[in-house]
């Protein structure tokens, strides 16, 4: 579930961040790397392939050996992928020209936490009878009897707290939000670490800095055919525009504009960014919007020609409402929403939405807080303008890093760029 802490950001600031920000320059191709699994199948041929439509040099290829399967050990991680990847980058980019990672299909999801020790092993599964125990302790509860239900409330609590802390949870990350840091060294594993190009965090000062990160997109689906049509479809919208109709699925109706702040916080928060993201594209006049405010979510033949879709709430349970057009971004805000894009049986919205035909997508490998989902006011209204590639919208809008976010995607497609007619004037 959600964390319903308020969150770190003030979403409604960042609507004038948008017009006083400086961005980055547009991505181009030579400033791409691309990382691929030689242990996995057709890895390195989905990367070439890539590679050769996207006209990225040939030298910008990095072969690492780990696991083919969707998590990755901490110490795999460190040792097969960090150290290959930040010695190519150190050895042939001591100026830092090259600004983004690709990691290709065959590649890990998720890194797990640090192994336990056996000691600790043994304690966190201690913990874990009590908490049972405990559990059905206060299952078994009168329901007058309150005072006795918080006490065991306040325990069962707190041996979840230590039972984390032992277990490390909150190590562990998606593979592509780790490797984002690959030449930051020796940072702390725990919880999340602040994106420097996050607007929301624009004049803060920050632990870590632009200079340190690599904006990571990831080429990956079910199979190698999947892929290969997420890269021509990209690359084929890019030349004429995405067109369709954009759906907001917000759950309840805008603030009032005399009261805009109230209820800002936590989840209406989100719900507001979304009214503001579906306002951005309809300004943009870019395609048609659909905007519900309804508590129930879109249903089957509700979305048809969706070029661009944005909602929530239903945790790992796609609802195909949805007649995706060729070159289509989805965003689905829930829980683990990318937790997998290989299992057959998995209903999670990532996996779904490109089983059905979207070009992009971003979503959780598990649980990251509302907080940490990138702001939908902020990656849209940076993708209907046309100037910066996906990755870099995503990138602009994510807040955090370490993390569990994943985007899905061709980095530099830019499904709007057409539109776009002023990348030049962009600077650092």
């Amino acid at each position: 579930m959600f964390n319903r802490k308020n969150s770190s950001v003030c979403i409604f600031n960042l609507i004038v961040l948008l017009f006083f920000y400086k961005p980055v320059f547009a991505l181009n191709a030579d400033e791409i790397v691309v990382v691929a699994n030689k242990n996995a199948s057709e890895s390195i041929g989905i990367a070439r392939y890539y590679m050769e439509k996207r006209r990225i040099p040939k030298a910008n290829l990095i072969s690492v050996w780990i696991t083919d399967k969707e998590w990755c050990t901490r110490e795999a991680f460190e040792s097969k992928v960090v150290v290959p990847v930040r010695r190519y980058l150190t050895e042939n980019d001591p100026s830092g020209k090259i600004r983004c990672l690709v990691t290709v299909y065959g590649l890990p999801l998720r890194v797990e936490p640090p192994a336990m020790r056996p000691d600790q092993k043994t304690q966190a599964n201690q913990l874990k009878e009590k908490q049972y125990a405990l559990s059905k302790q206060m299952k078994n509860l009168p329901k007058e009897d309150r005072e006795k239900r918080t006490e065991l409330q306040k325990q069962i609590k707190q041996i979840s707290e230590t039972r984390l802390s032992i277990t490390r949870h909150d190590h562990r990350s998606a593979f592509d939000s780790e490797l984002s840091l690959v030449l930051f060294e020796n940072y702390s594993l725990k919880g999340w670490k602040p994106n420097p190009y996050f607007l929301g965090f624009k004049n803060q000062k920050l632990d870590i800095s632009k200079e340190d990160v690599r904006m990571v997109s990831r080429l990956d689906g079910p199979d190698a055919a999947t892929v290969k049509r997420i890269i021509d479809e990209s690359i084929a919208v890019e030349k004429i525009g995405l067109t369709g109709t954009a759906y907001f699925d917000a759950r309840w109706p805008a603030p009032d504009p005399d009261n805009p702040k109230k209820n800002t916080g936590g989840y209406a928060a989100y719900d507001v960014s979304i009214h503001q993201a579906a306002a951005k594209v309809r300004g943009k006049n870019r395609m048609s919007v659909v905007l519900d405010n309804d508590h129930s979510l879109f249903q089957p033949g509700d979305c048809p020609n969706t070029a661009l879709y944005c909602g929530w709430y239903s945790h790992q349970q796609y609802i195909d409402a949805f007649e995706w057009q060729p070159g289509a971004v989805g965003y689905h805000i829930a829980s683990s929403e990318c937790s997998t894009l290989k299992n057959e049986k998995s209903q999670v919205w990532c996996k779904k939405m490109i089983d059905n035909g979207v070009a992009a997508t971003i979503g959780p490998v598990g649980e990251p807080y509302l907080q940490a989902f990138p702001v939908p006011e902020i990656f849209f209204g940076l993708l209907v303008d046309g100037y910066l590639s996906l990755v870099e919208c995503y990138f602009l809008s994510l807040p955090y890093l370490s993390w569990q976010m994943v985007l899905v995607g061709d980095p530099l497609y830019t499904p709007f760029k057409k539109a776009g007619s002023q990348k030049d004037n962009f600077t650092r």
